[in-house]
């Protein structure tokens, strides 16, 4: 068939004409009908024109991009008034430049603002004038303009406080109010640009564009600049794996052991992440790291003590050494039994040891389980019997639902022979195909394995019959019974953190003597009536708007305190930054009040790390010197931090150890997993390094005889990191004189009574080196300690008064 390409073409043009014709008609009839907007109900129907009706369609703008402009004008404008006040406070050059460009751009930026606001006929606020900017914030959504002041603005107080300021004490106030600033404005963009519609108008996405990547970078360099200002020796150390540069301060390194061989990877030996070849050809031969890291394979964890051994719990198994008579460990055995993460306890001849993750295996395998359902995956408590540490056997095992992140040893074994243990899994919930009666997150479900802790009884005996006895649900709602009684997971309002969902227990201390425990359980700290070991009730629980995980608890000595950490970004970020707040990732001091928790005070370690160390409050454990409250700490590359908390709403730092981070650009897991004092010295598993042995040296915050009479408190045959026992330290010379320098320190009293207490100990020890049957020494020795009871004081140095009497009465029945 020929077609005629000419008629094909006028027929194409014929039928659009007639398309058009009828669309234009259409449009016509379109135009004659009226349209209508709707009133709320019960109100009339108005008719609108056709600029009226485009106009309420208008998408070129939204609200939100005027509250946006509206609210960030005042915010610029504090950051000027910030910047004008530098000039006359302080000679840093470095200040200056950044206050400058701050005074010039923001200032820019303002005008920019008000002149986009004038032209789309909105109001545009002068932050000049009080009266107007009062105003305007009135006509704007009220929420919406205090949340956008609270975006990282500074009060009226700080700005006083700033202008009252002068020299580094300026410049630290300064990049501190500044730094939270740029974020709040950082902040205030994404919010909008997380609104549908919102910075549509290409002006001003590229205006909000610009603000983040600028105020992105001041926040880098100002961070850099903050760092320098604080004179801590722990800023700024060399970075290294086995040559980092050291901090050191009251403290003194004994020894530093490496990771035993088949505990890390000989080829990558510092778990850092593949470097990769990005060149293609041969002028381009660079490399970049890889994006992820390895497994935490092979990580130190935390530690036990028994009489003279040293047991320190790993990813890949355990590690038993012996202590010397110097405190330095040397390796009796390694076990190899994957399963991650490795805490262990000591109970007479048994090691526990928990498992959490699905590579564990039952048979302690390495190659691990990549089925989704198995027989040989394990996750739970392992028992060995270490009756020979040389030759540990794993004699029982207990499957959990949720594996074993944490466990804490609450009693036994008793007259029944049994070990009464609690368990905390803090992973996902296991199949029920593998584990049977494992409930994972079924709403209404109440056998769910959620919100629970595990009460484990292990027979001594013979464990191999370990096993589940309840689990007890911790959290759950006193008058309702729901299991999700406590903190349903969120933020706590505007500038808190956003805290866990508490659904399970990262740490439980017992403290058996008072029948209570301590649990840190991700959104909330509880107390724990144990009375019945087996039956755990929750007596009180708090919470606190800048904890985002609830991490680990430690009482004080005699159980009237206790010290809560905070796990800020889990620990594998940098949260000890000259930017990141005090107050959060810190520790929170709380006193027990008929048992109840009362707040006193956070304490975070004070030097600021780089974004090369991951830092966070992690496990320690009290410093056993009479009369005071002092707790050594570990911060991960933080590193170790020892604070006097005795009075609980003033702690403050009296020792430290520091390394520089392991590699100089990349951020890497490391640092002080855990930080123990035991039998006179203080032992700290490295992630990646290894372990530390320290000791704790004489300074004006102790004295040497502080210090010899922590060397002899009682804490038992054994440390498990989740126990606590009173302790108790014998009547000893040396142990008066400790609370004596103690109340020297505090000038209580008079030099001359302290020098003739101090004459009466000297009596005391000669007497105590000749022996028994010294009755007129004794008697002598008994009036003094009447004389002390006679003697009142104030708070803690009312107790030490009577703990002094104690120890004088006690020498008197030695020599009598």
């Amino acid at each position: 068939m020929i077609i005629n390409l000419k008629q094909r073409a006028q027929g194409k043009i014929g039928a659009l004409l007639a398309v058009s014709m009828v669309a234009l008609a259409t449009g016509a009839q379109a135009q004659d009908a009226p349209i209508l907007q709707p009133g709320a109900p019960g109100q009339p129907t108005r008719t609108l024109n056709i600029d009226e009706a485009a106009k309420v369609a208008d998408t070129r703008y939204t609200k939100d991009d005027v509250t946006f402009m509206q609210g960030m004008i005042p915010h610029h404008y504090q950051a000027v008034q910030m910047a004008v006040l530098v000039k006359d406070r302080t000679s840093h050059p470095e200040i200056v430049d950044l206050a400058s460009r701050i005074e010039a751009s923001q200032a820019d930026e303002i005008a920019f603002m008000q002149n986009w606001l004038t032209a789309r006929g909105e109001h545009a606020p002068d932050p000049t004038d009080a009266h107007a900017h009062h105003k305007a914030h009135k006509k704007m959504d009220h929420q919406t303009m205090m949340d956008h002041e609270m975006m990282g603005m500074a009060s009226p107080a700080q700005m006083e406080k700033l202008a009252a300021s002068e020299g580094v004490a300026f410049d630290q106030l300064f990049l501190e109010l500044m730094i939270p600033h740029h974020e709040g404005a950082i902040r205030m963009v994404r919010d909008l640009l997380s609104q549908p519609g919102s910075a549509y108008d290409p002006v001003l996405y590229d205006f909000v564009s610009d603000i983040e990547n600028d105020q992105s970078s001041e926040i880098t360099r100002m961070t850099a600049l903050l760092a320098t200002l604080f004179e801590d020796p722990r800023v700024d150390l060399a970075a290294g794996f086995r040559d980092a540069d050291q901090a050191i301060l009251n403290m003194q390194l004994l020894a530093s052991l490496p990771k035993p061989t088949g505990f890390f990877d000989p080829k990558n030996p510092t778990g850092m992440p593949p470097v990769i070849s990005t060149g293609d050809d041969a002028e381009n031969d660079g490399t970049e790291w890889g994006a992820r890291s390895p497994l935490l394979s092979f990580a130190n964890t935390d530690m036990a003590f028994f009489d003279d051994k040293l047991i320190v719990g790993n990813y890949h198994g355990f590690n038993i050494y012996q202590l010397g008579d110097d405190g330095v460990p040397a390796l009796m055995s390694s076990v190899v039994c994957p399963g991650g993460q490795g805490d262990v306890s000591v109970v007479g001849d048994l090691l526990i040891m928990s498992v959490e993750q699905t590579r564990g295996r039952v048979d302690c395998g390495q190659q691990g389980i990549g089925e989704d359902v198995s027989d040989e995956r394990f996750r739970g408590i392992r028992i060995f019997d270490i009756s020979d540490v040389r030759q540990p056997i794993q004699v029982g095992q207990v499957q959990t639902c949720r594996g074993s992140h944490t466990h804490s040893v609450v009693s036994g074994p008793g007259r029944n022979g049994k070990i009464i243990v609690y368990n905390s899994g803090t992973s996902s919930v296991r199949d029920s195909e593998e584990l049977a009666g494992c409930v994972g997150a079924i709403p209404g479900d109440d056998s769910t394995a959620l919100f629970r802790i595990d009460v484990i009884e292990i027979p001594v005996d013979d464990p191999s019959k370990a096993r589940i006895i309840d689990s007890p649900g911790v959290f759950a709602d006193a008058k309702s019974g729901a299991l999700a009684g406590l903190w349903r997971g969120g933020d706590h309002g505007e500038g808190t953190q956003a805290s866990r969902r508490t659904d399970q227990c990262h740490d439980i201390t017992v403290f058996p003597a008072s029948k209570i425990a301590a649990g840190a359980c991700s959104g909330n700290g509880i107390i724990l009536d144990i009375s019945n070991p087996m039956k755990p009730k929750r007596i009180d629980d708090v919470v606190d708007a800048g904890f985002a995980y609830w991490h680990s608890a430690t009482f004080n000595n005699d159980g009237t305190k206790v010290l809560f950490t905070d796990e800020w970004g889990g620990g594998s970020r940098a949260r000890c930054r000259a930017r990141d707040r005090s107050d959060w990732g810190a520790n929170a001091i709380y006193d027990i009040e008929d048992g109840k928790l009362a707040f006193q005070s956070y304490f975070k370690m004070p030097a600021p790390q780089s974004d090369q160390e991951n830092c966070v409050a992690h496990n320690g454990s009290v410093v056993p010197v009479p009369g005071r409250d002092i707790f050594v700490q570990a911060w991960y590359q933080g590193g170790i931090s020892v604070i006097d908390f005795t009075d609980s709403s003033n702690p403050f730092e009296i020792a430290y150890f520091d390394r520089g981070p392991l590699h100089e650009e990349r951020l890497m897991l490391g640092g002080f997993w855990s930080v123990y004092w035991y039998q006179g010295h203080i032992y700290g598993t490295e992630i990646v390094r290894g372990l530390d042995v320290l000791s704790l040296q004489p300074s004006d915050f102790l004295t040497e005889n502080e210090l010899a009479a922590a060397g002899l408190a009682d804490q038992g045959q054994a440390f498990n990191p989740q126990q606590q026992f009173p302790v108790n330290w014998p009547a000893s010379p040396v142990v008066a004189r400790a609370y004596l320098d103690q109340l020297a320190r505090q000038s209580v009293f008079s030099d001359e009574q302290v020098a003739a207490w101090r004459a009466d100990v000297d009596r005391a020890e000669a007497g105590l080196a000749t022996g028994a049957g010294q009755r007129d020494l004794s008697r002598a020795l008994d009036r003094v300690a009447k004389d002390i009871r006679k003697m009142s004081a104030d708070g803690q140095d009312e107790k030490r008064l009577a703990a002094l009497a104690d120890v004088f009465k006690g020498m008197a029945a030695q020599v009598r």
